[in-house]
């Protein structure tokens, strides 16, 4: 039995405010005492005969929008609107109800939970044999809507999922210095984490999956009200090297960074308006 059940129909997923809340407070002491930063990883969080239906129904890749980088390889983005699937586009509806919303609020303590209906760099993701996401802390203000990031939540697809495939999400310690967890990617586990700028996470060794098997997600994100970035600098997504590997780190993204720290806020505001 999922943990979230579908109270709607099979091709139109619903969930119950009163579960949602219900199971939310469940986790609540487990996701805001994890270590290295809040997060958590449930099993069964979804139907696995829903999820395979997903699965069964991702889009061609000439929908995607393809990252092809030293810090990000063979990764595919697809909004709802490259999706076909009824049931995996009202899927993505039911993750940004007001039910789910109170799901995440109860189990994470955050109130005030705002979705994305933009997407932005959400809907399914997949990665292919070789590629991989480089451990990075994500951008923290949502450029259209002006709200602060706050919450990545992640659903997987993979099926019979080995460990050798590699894929596993990690956890890095806020220092950079260590690895507090691996995540693996099998259907139907579901990983929420808070997202601030060391937030640090990714899965960044090459996948080793077999020819035709890919690593596949929904991805999800929530923000807050932008009052809440007034404690913190505006950053794009920040990638970091892992201590002695020979991980790459975005240089052009350093430069301007430090600059937008250094510069006036004046200053700072022009350029971005000159771009």
């Amino acid at each position: 039995m999922a943990i979230l059940e579908n109270v709607g129909t099979p091709g139109s997923p619903r969930f119950s405010e009163e579960q949602c809340i219900e199971q939310g407070k469940r986790f609540a002491a487990e996701y805001q005492s994890a270590q290295p930063f809040p997060h958590i990883a449930i099993d069964d969080f979804l139907s696995v005969d829903m999820l395979r239906e997903v699965a069964r129904n991702f889009p061609p890749r000439e929908k995607a929008v393809s990252f092809k980088r030293d810090q990000e390889n063979l990764k595919y983005q697809f909004m709802p609107e490259a999706v076909s699937c009824d049931l995996t586009r009202n899927l993505f509806f039911a993750l940004n109800s007001e039910p789910f919303l109170k799901f995440l609020s109860a189990m994470t303590g955050i109130e005030g939970l705002i979705a994305d209906p933009y997407f932005t760099g959400g809907g399914l993701h997949e990665t292919l044999r070789g590629g991989h996401l480089g451990v990075h802390a994500d951008f923290n203000r949502h450029k259209i809507m002006n709200v602060r990031r706050r919450l990545n939540l992640l659903v997987y697809l993979n099926e019979d999922w080995q460990d050798e495939y590699g894929g596993h999400l990690e956890l890095w310690s806020k220092n950079m210095k260590r690895m507090e967890r691996k995540v693996a990617p099998v259907i139907g586990r579901c990983v929420v984490f808070n997202t601030d700028l060391d937030s640090w996470h990714g899965h960044p060794d090459p996948l080793n999956t077999p020819d035709g098997i890919s690593r596949r997600s929904i991805a999800t994100y929530y923000y807050t009200s932008a009052a809440t970035l007034n404690d913190q600098p505006d950053r794009t997504t920040n990638f970091k090297a892992r201590p002695g590997s020979t991980d790459k780190v975005d240089l052009k993204l350093r430069v301007t960074e430090n600059l937008r720290d250094w510069l006036p806020p004046a200053v700072v505001r022009m350029v971005g308006k000159l771009r």
